[in-house]
């Protein structure tokens, strides 16, 4: 893997990156942070023709995805997503997202935590794996307050991109880390942020970290300013 662009720490130079150098540029700052995590075809597609980010996904995208999540606290992910992509326990602790407080099948049982976060109007019970963060809603800030709280402030939101969409709404999200996946899908499939328009007609804007490249994969890190 090649560094192409580093603006974080000037300590490395162009060329290729050993795994202590990769490290240092995936880990988080010193107090931690939300970081989402999306690959995305050429044509804007976070999916590919199965629906499923999976069939996008390269090798240098797999080798930052896994090193991301050893670097993480937690995951951070949406029910729907969980579903989809057939998450399973294990590893970092996995924190569902859910408004209608449903736990997916595939996260029932198995080792490794999972924590079910819904809000109460779902009508679920708090417990040590059902968290109520919100009324009507999930709360969203306080859902990264209550993450804080329990030691993991190293957040690693993986999707869906809906999910996405309302963390940039809620003024959380602290880093975007995007794969460009080397092809081409066309089609009307999903990007990585789905919702209604954001930070209204100019958007939300981003300072970049570093661009890598392998293969063909450019891997981008942004810092997205909080509002």
């Amino acid at each position: 893997m090649r560094l192409l662009l580093d603006n974080r720490s000037r300590t490395f130079s162009p060329g290729l990156l050993s795994e202590e150098d990769l490290s240092r540029l995936y880990d988080w700052p010193t107090d931690g942070g939300l970081r989402a995590n999306f690959v995305s075809t050429l044509d804007g597609s976070a999916v590919g023709g199965d629906g499923l980010s999976g069939s996008i996904n390269t090798k240098a995208d797999g080798r930052v995805f896994q090193l991301q999540r050893n670097l993480a606290d937690c995951v951070l992910v949406g029910a729907g997503t969980v579903r989809a992509e057939g998450y399973r326990r294990g590893g970092k602790p996995i924190i569902v997202v859910s408004a209608r407080g449903h736990l997916p099948d595939s996260l029932a049982s198995g080792d490794g935590e999972a924590v079910l976060v819904t809000c109460a109007a779902s009508g679920r019970e708090e417990s040590d794996d059902v968290w109520i963060v919100g009324e009507d809603s999930v709360d969203l800030p306080g859902v990264v307050a209550r993450l804080r709280g329990a030691g993991m402030p190293r957040i690693l939101a993986e999707g869906g991109p809906h999910l996405f969409h309302d963390l940039l709404g809620a003024g959380v999200v602290d880093e975007f880390a995007l794969t460009l996946a080397p092809r081409v899908v066309g089609g009307d499939h999903l990007r990585v942020v789905a919702g209604d328009p954001l930070g209204g007609e100019a958007g939300l804007d981003a300072e970049i970290i570093h661009l890598l490249e392998e293969d063909g994969s450019l891997l981008g890190l942004w810092h997205l300013p909080r509002p």
